[in-house]
This record gives C-alpha cells, structure tokens and sequence, in this order.
C-alpha cells in the first residue's frame, strides 16, 4: 500500500489534507503490467468494437461484464481498451486484480485507488474529494460501502457536465482474483449504484472468469445496468483466426532471432499448432515461451509439443499438457534413482508450491531466505520454467506468475495426474507458515531499528512477508493450536516484538485483524 497527497484549493491557498491510501500497481499502465501484452492488430475486431460501441451509447448500460474461462484473453483486452480510453481521455480509473500480489489480491484499497486515479484524472474532481475527506477523516477506516459512496459517487455527482469527457471509464479487470466473495459481490452492488450518475455517460468495464459468486453478484443487480458478453462463446472460426495471427507474429520474432530460414516453421506445422491451441490465448503464448527458451533448440521443442497423441481433447486438456511438458522438462526425472527423484519432487513442491501460494511476490533471494534453503538450489529449479513464471534479471526484483492458470493446474488433483508435481495447497500453507514463525523468532528483537535504522535493512522483504502473512497461511492449513505450542511460544517471546515491526512497515492495523484472526482459530481449535 502507498499513499497519494491530494492538494485542495481553499482561499486561493494550496492545503496539504490526509494522504489517499491507494494499492500499487493497480492501473493498467503501472510498471507491473509493462510487458503485459495488448491485441495485436486485425485481432478482436468484433469485440473491441462492441466494448467501444457500449462506452460511448447514452442509452447503454451501466456495466459491461466481459466474462470466459482461463486463458481465453479477458485482461489482454481490458489492457487495450484501457489504452485506448486513456488515450481519449475517457478513462477515469482501472484496478487489475492479482492474486499473489499483495493489495492487488482484495479489495481494501479497490475504492481508494480508484478514487486516486479519478482525482489525477479529473481536476475538478480533487476539488469534491478533498472536501469529502475533511468532513469524513475517518474514511479509510470504514467500509467499502461509505468509501464508495463519500470518496467516488457523492464528489462524481457533483462534477459539472460542460467540463468532462463524453464518457468517463472505470476498468476492471480479473474481478475473480479478488479475494473474497462478500467483497466481490458488495463491489458490483455499488458500482450497479452509478446508474444514477445521469448528468453524463459513466461507464464501468468489468472482466472476470464466470465464477459462482460473481454471477451471483450480477443476478443480484437490476438486468438493465449491465451487459454481459462470453469471451468463450464466439466463434470458433473467429477465435482461431485470431490466434492464428498472434502465433504468426510470435514464431516470425523468433525465426528472427534465433537466424531461421523464411518459411519456418511449416505451414503443416503451424496449422497443428493452431489446432492444439483449442481457443485459448494462453496456451498459445505458452506455447510460444516454451519454444523459445534459448537453452534449447526451438525445432526441438516445437517437434515436442507436436509429436503428442491429439484426440480433440477439451482446452483445459491441451493447456494441461503443456503445463506436464514444460514440468517434465524442468525437472527430468528420468534415469534418476528412486532417492532422487523424491529429493527433486520434494525441492519443487517446497519451492513451486511456496511461490504459486505466497500472499505477495518476493524476489528469489528472498524466497530461499523465508524457505531457508541455498538460494542456488532455488535458482537452479527456477531457471528452466520461464515459460510460466516471470524470472527477472535484477536480484532484487520479484518472481511473478504468468498466469494464474498454472496455478489452477497444479492445485488440482483432477487435472495435474502426476503426483510428482501437484501440489498440497493446505500442506504448502502448513509449511509457509511454520517458516514464517521461525524466521519471525529467529529476527525479530525490542527496537529492531535501534532508533533511526532504515527500516527496510532491519526488516527485509522475507521479514516483512512473514510478519504481515503468518496468520494467514495458519488459517488455510490444518495446523490446530493449544498451549504450549510453536505459537503460543512465539507470542509469549514476540508479541511485542512483532507488533513493533507492524508499526514500522505500516501495517499495525492489520496486525489488530490478525489477532482477531487467531482468537477465531484458537476458539475452533478448542472445540
């Protein structure tokens, strides 16, 4: 969480009112999403114009809810309309949802941040939420209800019409990545609420896959304030033209790159390759980052991925396939003695199944740090699976996830067959947590900053991970407490300890929540 000043015009006077709290990397144009890729020309022609033709329809609805399955293209869509809102001068604000990625993955600064965007966006709404925040100091506080109302409809309201663009947009994107469900389905409860914002065309552009509470969400609005489009139900013929050109333009850079002949690869094995794709963007670009992989031969890998039994399986099937390949190929089990390839299953369950679960995104040195392992060893398991993970260059910059998909694939018993690889959710958490504690115990002291330190060399990223997440990774694994035990010791040692370090990183008052949190857990437990 970072915070925003915000500056109100009173008497002619510039005055310096309370900092708007607001969740990094939530615009669509923050450094996060940079390398995030937008629709290639000639691709999603029909849609893109339907989501413009809505935008700017004085007698459209309220929200348009691009919905589809994994990997069908929803936030590469959201990006590009985004971009092209922006470079109108329509967009007002956007919020990507990311689970794994700290403030992005719930909603306690969705309304801040958007209401930060909005007051950059328009001037003259600055004017209207500055006030707002003198008569409502305790706004960051209070629900996501009040902050809707105090800090976006109520100062939206009283904006004058002459002054703003013909439409003003709100984008969101991966909805169902916020954690959550009463969360979710109360933000479509108030964004439905702008409707009534009838001086002028306001607009909120959602996507999320078609998850249960979601669609509960929107059944529980009126029908007229939305609109609702199937990302996954246009035509196959459509689809595939599509991501026939995205693999054209992918495979032609690295022909490029890598010296090949004009006419790689054959145009029997491009329609193949489009073939495997089965209307999904994702495992097209997987696809795409598996071939490249410069520690191998691009014919080689291609050769891989084609050479598979195709018997028309689903998508999710294909996408599966491709996950276990580019597995198998990380971590070659093959030849290897039974001890080994139970130290190799156990290196990548640890490792893999600790990032794919984190509640924020560490960098390498600091994953190997939280699991206390040689950050080599971490290193070696990470390098060959660029084609699901973003491995940056720069040490200290976070691992990330692709696409949550791959997540998906690994959590699921019914989809990752080999056992060697699936991963144990509630064990993973059960693992991270008791890691948690003991780097908490092993670090933290009285006055860990001796009066003036530089928090973030007291506290380093693992640190401050294991800090703000302990608790949460308690309540997702099956550990039950009682006296005596590794908690009980570590509070009676820590407590005043750990709370110091809440305060210096900023995050005391989430520390009251996890205390609330564990008086839950030990009242279960003694059940």
């Amino acid at each position: 969480m970072l915070t925003s000043t915000l500056y109100c015009s009173q008497n002619e006077n510039e005055r310096l009112l309370p900092k708007l709290p607001f969740a990094e990397g939530a615009a669509f144009n923050s450094r996060l999403w940079e390398h995030e890729s937008r629709c290639l020309p000639e691709t999603r022609v029909d849609i893109l114009q339907q989501i413009i033709t809505w935008s700017t329809d004085p007698n459209g609805a309220c929200i348009f809810w691009l919905n589809g399955i994994a990997g069908t293209g929803k936030s590469t869509i959201a990006r590009t309309v985004a971009n092209t809102w922006s470079v109108q001068k329509q967009l007002g604000a956007s919020f990507f949802f990311s689970k794994g990625q700290a403030d992005l993955s719930h909603a306690t600064y969705f309304f801040t941040s958007l209401a930060d965007q909005l007051a950059i966006s328009l001037p003259d709404f600055r004017r209207h939420i500055c006030s707002a925040i003198k008569e409502n100091p305790d706004i960051f506080q209070r629900g996501l209800g009040d902050q809707w109302k105090h800090l976006i409809l109520q100062p939206l309201s009283k904006l004058e019409v002459s002054l703003q663009p013909p439409a003003l947009i709100l984008v969101i994107d991966a909805l169902d990545e916020c954690d959550g469900d009463n969360d979710t389905q109360l933000i479509l409860r108030l964004l439905a609420e702008a409707k009534n914002l009838n001086a002028f065309c306001f607009r909120v552009f959602i996507t999320s896959r078609p998850e249960t509470p979601i669609r509960f969400g929107f059944h529980a609005v009126p029908k007229a304030t939305h609109q609702d489009f199937v990302l996954h139900s246009i035509s196959q013929t459509i689809i595939q033209h599509d991501i026939s050109i995205f693999l054209r333009h992918e495979l032609d850079r690295i022909r490029r790159e890598r010296g090949f002949p004009i006419g790689w690869p054959s145009e029997n094995e491009f329609d193949l390759l489009c073939q495997r794709a089965c209307g999904l963007f994702i495992y097209a670009s997987t696809a795409c980052r598996f071939i490249r992989d410069q520690q191998w031969p691009p014919c080689g890998r291609l050769s891989e991925i084609l050479n598979d039994d195709y018997v028309g399986q689903s998508p999710t099937g294909q996408l599966d396939d491709i996950y276990t390949k580019i597995l198998k190929h990380s971590i070659n089990l093959e030849n290897q003695s039974r001890r080994d390839k139970l130290k190799l299953s156990c290196e990548f369950k640890q490792i893999v199944g600790s990032i794919i679960i984190l509640f924020d995104t560490l960098p390498i040195t600091m994953v190997a740090r939280l699991l206390n392992l040689d950050k080599q060893g971490v290193e070696v398991r990470l390098s060959c699976l660029r084609s699901v993970f973003d491995i940056p260059e720069m040490s200290e910059s976070p691992i990330r996830l692709l696409h949550p998909s791959f997540r998906d694939f690994l959590l699921d018993e019914e989809r990752c067959l080999d056992t060697q690889f699936r991963i144990d959710e509630t064990e993973t958490h059960g693992d991270l947590f008791v890691c948690c504690l003991k780097l908490m115990s092993k670090h933290l002291k009285r006055n860990i900053c001796n009066l003036g330190g530089v928090v973030k060399h007291c506290l380093p990223p693992d640190v401050q991970y294991s800090c703000c997440y302990w608790v949460n990774h308690l309540q997702r694994s099956k550990i039950q407490l009682c006296d005596g035990d590794q908690v009980h010791i570590f509070l009676q040692k820590h407590f005043l300890h750990w709370l110091e370090a809440l305060s210096l990183i900023g995050k005391i008052s989430d520390g009251i929540l996890m205390v609330k949190s564990l008086e839950t857990i030990l009242t279960v437990s003694s059940l």
